[in-house]
């Protein structure tokens, strides 16, 4: 009787053991997810998000990073961001660089990228601190983001005066593995058109100083980004049709988002 009290002893002492291992797994696996789940929300949390200020200015931010796409409008218009880590320019025309804004906001900590036609247009002496010179073709890497300028430029006889060919930058940055393209003043060239792999894709399409509806419509049905933005598209005549940019481009291939932004107000 004692041989079996003892041997009962041994059995529930095990079951507890076993309980308590079972328990202590579940705790370890528990936690491990917890660390995963923390882990994807810290990486939700540095998402893109696009800001159209006007016409050709827009901020991109990423986390707590503020890129400022050819700033115009004055300090007043980029209030309630950050000052920008980085600032880009297209071309040397005063709806991309426009020097009073430029001068307004705070650059000190900012690394501006600009072809070199606009880096000859910064007066002496009000030069950012941190400047890079980027021309057609070359590209740069900056913290966690790249930048490959691309070129823009007029194709109609007509128009050529306005944007000639290795003046301005158009870019395709690379922010958090997503591919994005900023056309600047552009028709729809060669180097537009071969694109590759891009996310989301600003173009332009106004007259006379870029190009029409139809032909920036072309372009991307061809280059095929994810998604598509119309910007830039306040012309001589108004504003372009973006809405029948919109129709083409979901006749064509509607597996292409096109997202109409606020612009204009």
């Amino acid at each position: 009787m004692k041989y079996f009290n003892l041997l009962l002893i041994l059995v529930c002492m095990t079951v507890v053991s076993c309980k308590t291992d079972t328990k202590e797994q579940k705790t370890d696996a528990l936690e491990a997810s917890s660390k995963d789940l923390v882990a994807e929300t810290t990486s939700e949390e540095n998402k893109l998000e696009i800001h159209p200020i006007s016409h050709a200015t827009m901020v991109l931010t990423y986390g707590t990073d503020a890129i400022y796409i050819d700033p115009t409008g004055g300090a007043e218009a980029f209030k309630g961001f950050s000052d920008p880590e980085i600032v880009l320019i297209t071309d040397i025309h005063g709806d991309h660089y426009n020097i009073e804004t430029l001068k307004a906001l705070d650059l000190t900590s900012a690394i501006v990228i600009a072809p070199q036609a606009v880096v000859d247009k910064f007066p002496e002496g009000l030069k950012p601190k941190r400047i890079l010179t980027l021309n057609n073709g070359e590209t740069a890497e900056i913290d966690a983001y790249s930048f490959k300028a691309i070129p823009m430029y007029n194709l109609r006889e007509e128009a050529l005066k306005f944007h000639e060919k290795g003046r301005g930058n158009g870019y395709v940055i690379t922010i958090g593995g997503e591919r994005i393209y900023i056309s600047g003043d552009t028709e729809d060239i060669p180097e537009m058109r071969a694109l590759e792999a891009i996310d989301k894709a600003f173009v332009c399409m106004n007259l006379p100083w870029t190009m029409t509806v139809d032909k920036a419509a072309e372009a991307v049905l061809e280059f095929k980004p994810k998604t598509v933005y119309p910007y830039h598209y306040r012309g001589k005549a108004g504003m372009s049709d973006v809405e029948k940019f919109k129709t083409l481009i979901n006749q064509g291939d509607e597996t292409i988002e096109v997202i109409q932004l606020e612009w204009y107000k």
